[in-house]
C-alpha cells in the first residue's frame, strides 16, 4: 500500500493480505541499499498466519519517493511518523543491518510504538571501511560487488536455494543496482556515523532479540556483544552458517526465531 508522509509516497507491502491493524503489527525495516523485498519470505508468511504486516521502503528506497534520510536517527523518527500515518498505536520492530540500528533507535525515541524489536545481522559501532565508503560515494558498481561478496557465507547456495527463481547472491546485487544514484553512500555513511547504540540500549524496555549468522564478515556476532550486554530484556539466537544476508540464506531458521519470539 501506499502512504502519504512528510509530502511523499512510502510504499509499504503487507505480504499480499489487507492490512488489519486489529492484529499483532510487525513492522520489517530493510538495511543499506536494499528494499521491503528482502523480506519477501518472513513478511508474507506472518501476514497469512494472523499478524498485520508492515514491510517498508525507506525514503528513497525501491518504492517509496524522497530523498534518503542521512542519519539513523532521522530514519527512526519516520519509522515513529509512518505508525502514526497509519494509525497502529504500537508494533513489534524487525530490523536488518542498517533497519537494526533504525529499530534500537526508534525504541528509544519512541518506546510508546514499539512493543518488543528483533535485530537481525546487527552490530554496534557499525563502522564501515574508508575503502568501501569511499568506493559507495566514487565508485557504486565496486561497492555493490564487494557487499554482495561479503554478504554471504557463500555465492553458491547449498543445497540449494529458498524457492524457483530465487538466486540468493544475484538476487541481493540486483536489487542494490536497482537503488538510485547516491543511495548506497548515504545508507552506509549513516550506519558509520551512528553513535548513540549504548545510549539507545539503556532507553529500551521493550524484550529485544538478536538475530545473528555465525558466518557473517559483515556484522560477526562478537560485534554485537556491546548491546547485548547493555540490553536489559534479550534474547540472543546464532544461526549456525548463516551469513550477513540470513532472510535469503536462512529463511526458515530466521523466521523459526522471529515465532519462538513472539511475532
Amino acid at each position: 500500500m501506499q502512504v502519504e508522509l512528510d509530502g511523499h509516497a512510502a510504499w509499504v507491502y503487507t505480504g499480499g493480505k489487507p492490512f488489519d491493524p486489529s492484529l499483532p503489527v510487525v513492522l520489517f525495516i530493510h538495511g543499506a541499499s536494499h528494499d521491503h523485498s528482502v523480506w519477501a519470505l518472513q513478511s508474507r508468511y506472518l501476514a497469512h498466519h494472523g499478524r498485520a504486516v508492515l514491510a517498508v521502503d525507506l525514503p528513497g528506497h525501491g518504492r517509496s519517493g524522497g530523498m534518503p534520510l542521512p542519519s539513523i536517527e532521522a530514519l527512526a523518527d519516520w519509522i515513529a511518523r509512518l505508525l502514526g500515518a497509519i494509525g497502529v498505536e504500537r508494533a513489534m520492530l524487525v530490523g536488518h543491518s542498517m533497519g537494526s540500528l533504525v529499530a534500537l533507535e526508534c525504541a528509544a525515541r519512541h518506546p510508546q510504538r514499539v512493543s518488543a524489536l528483533a535485530l537481525v545481522s546487527t552490530a554496534f559501532p557499525m563502522r564501515v571501511s574508508e575503502e568501501l565508503l569511499t568506493a559507495t560515494r566514487d565508485d557504486e558498481p565496486a561497492a555493490q560487488a564487494m557487499v554482495n561478496l561479503w554478504s554471504h557465507s557463500g555465492l553458491a547456495q547449498y543445497p540449494g536455494n529458498p524457492g524457483p527463481g530465487f538466486w540468493v547472491a544475484r538476487v541481493n546485487l540486483r536489487l542494490m543496482q536497482r537503488q538510485r544514484p547516491g543511495v548506497m553512500h548515504v545508507d552506509f555513511a549513516a550506519c558509520d556515523a551512528y553513535s548513540n547504540g549504548l545510549a539507545a540500549c539503556a532507553r529500551v524496555s521493550c524484550p529485544v532479540l538478536l538475530v545473528l549468522g555465525t558466518r557473517d564478515a559483515m556484522t560477526p556476532p562478537r560485534a554485537a556483544k556491546g548491546l547485548s550486554a547493555a540490553l536489559s530484556d534479550v534474547r540472543v539466537v546464532e544461526i549456525e552458517g548463516a551469513g550477513h544476508a540470513i532472510m535469503a540464506e536462512q529463511p526458515d531458521a530466521l523466521l523459526a526465531a522471529l515465532e519462538r519470539f513472539g511475532a
